[in-house]
C-alpha cells in the first residue's frame, strides 16, 4: 500500500517503520533535525521486541512532494491536528483513508469538518515510544497495537487492505466492530493515566501501588466512563476493571507522552485529555471533580510551556 505517516514521532515512527520494513510504500512526513536524520541515515527503531532500521527511508516535510496515497496515518499530537489538516490535502484523493492514531476523542469530528465524511476513518494505537534522538525511535513499553475502521461501522476494502499490511508487518492490528467505542476505551485509559502520572510525576509502578494515586486513577476512570455512557458509547460493562487490569500489567517504569511533555516543559495534550473531560462534563452537566483537579493543577505548567504566562520557582 502507498501510505503516508504524518508525524514520525514515537508512534508514527514505530508503526511506519514496521510497515516500511515489511515492504509497504511508506513516506514519513516529518520536520527539523528528525527529518534531516531520517533522510541522511534512515530511521532507527530500538524496541523491546527487537531493534530494526529502515534505510533508506522516504521522508519529507512537504506533502505536495508525496502526492495522493491510499492511507494517511496521522500520528501527531492532538493539539497539532488542525495544522496537519491544513497541510494534508495533497495526500488525499477520492478513496484515501485518513486515520488519527493519537490520543483524545475530538480528532474524528475535526477531520470530518475539514475534509468531509468520505476520507475520515477512526483509529487508535497503544504503545510507549518516543524520539530518543533525531532519526532514532525508542519503543520502551506496551505491546504495540493498532485498531481502525470506518466511523459508521461498515466494512471497507481500504480497511481490509490496511489490516493485511499490518499483519504482514507483524503488528497486532484489528478492525473492531465499533471503532468509536474502541477510541473511548483508550481515552478512558490514557486520560486517567496521563493526568495522574503528570500530577504525581511518577511512572505507572508507584501510581498503581500507592493507595492514594490508585484511588485517583480509579476515580478519573469512573468519571470518563460516565461521560462515554452519556454519549451512548457502547462500552463493555467491565471497562473500569479492564482498564485497571491493563494498568496493572504494564511495565513499572512506563510513562505517558503527555506526562513526559509536561515534566520536560513542552506543550502537551492536556486540553485534549483531562481538559476535554472537563469540557465534555460541563456540556453534559456531569461532575468531573478529579479530572478538574488534574486539569487545574497542570494548567499553569501548560500555559508556561506555551509562552502564555511566565513564572519561576526560584
Amino acid at each position: 500500500m502507498r501510505i503516508a505517516i504524518f508525524g514520525a514521532g514515537g508512534a508514527g515512527g514505530y508503526f511506519g517503520g514496521k510497515l516500511a520494513q515489511a515492504g509497504e510504500d511508506v513516506t514519513f512526513i516529518a520536520r527539523g533535525d528528525h527529518l534531516k536524520a531520517i533522510q541522511a541515515s534512515g530511521l532507527r527503531v530500538d524496541s523491546i521486541l527487537g531493534d530494526f532500521r529502515v534505510s533508506p527511508a522516504n521522508a519529507t516535510d512537504d506533502p505536495a512532494q508525496v502526492g495522493p496515497v491510499e492511507i494517511v496515518l496521522l500520528a501527531v499530537k492532538a493539539w497539532q491536528v488542525p495544522e496537519a489538516i491544513r497541510d494534508m490535502p495533497p495526500l488525499i484523493y477520492k478513496s484515501t483513508g485518513v486515520i488519527f492514531l493519537g490520543n483524545g476523542v475530538d480528532a474524528p469530528a475535526q477531520l470530518t469538518a475539514a475534509l468531509g465524511n468520505d476520507p475520515v476513518m477512526g483509529g487508535l494505537c497503544r504503545i510507549s515510544a518516543f524520539i530518543a534522538a533525531p532519526g532514532h525511535i525508542r519503543h520502551a513499553g506496551i505491546q504495540p497495537y493498532v485498531a481502525f475502521g470506518e466511523l459508521d461501522g461498515h466494512h471497507s476494502e481500504r480497511a481490509a487492505l490496511l489490516l493485511q499490511a499490518f499483519q504482514r508487518a507483524g503488528v497486532n492490528a484489528e478492525i473492531p466492530a465499533d471503532i468509536l467505542a474502541a477510541i473511548w476505551e483508550k481515552f478512558i485509559f490514557i486520560a486517567a493515566f496521563s493526568g495522574v502520572g503528570a500530577v504525581a510525576r511518577a511512572p505507572v509502578g508507584p501510581l498503581r501501588n500507592l493507595p492514594g494515586t490508585r484511588r485517583l486513577l480509579q476515580s478519573a476512570i469512573a468519571e470518563i466512563e460516565s461521560l462515554a455512557r452519556s454519549h451512548d458509547i457502547r462500552l463493555p460493562a467491565d471497562i473500569a476493571a479492564k482498564t485497571i487490569a491493563f494498568i496493572d500489567a504494564m511495565g513499572p517504569g512506563v510513562t505517558a507522552s503527555m506526562q513526559r511533555d509536561i515534566i520536560d516543559g513542552r506543550p502537551s495534550e492536556l486540553e485534549s485529555q483531562n481538559g476535554a473531560v472537563v469540557r465534555i462534563g460541563r456540556e453534559q452537566g456531569l461532575p468531573t471533580p478529579v479530572n478538574q483537579f488534574i486539569y487545574d493543577s497542570l494548567l499553569p505548567q501548560e500555559l508556561k510551556a506555551r509562552g502564555e504566562i511566565e513564572f519561576s520557582l526560584g
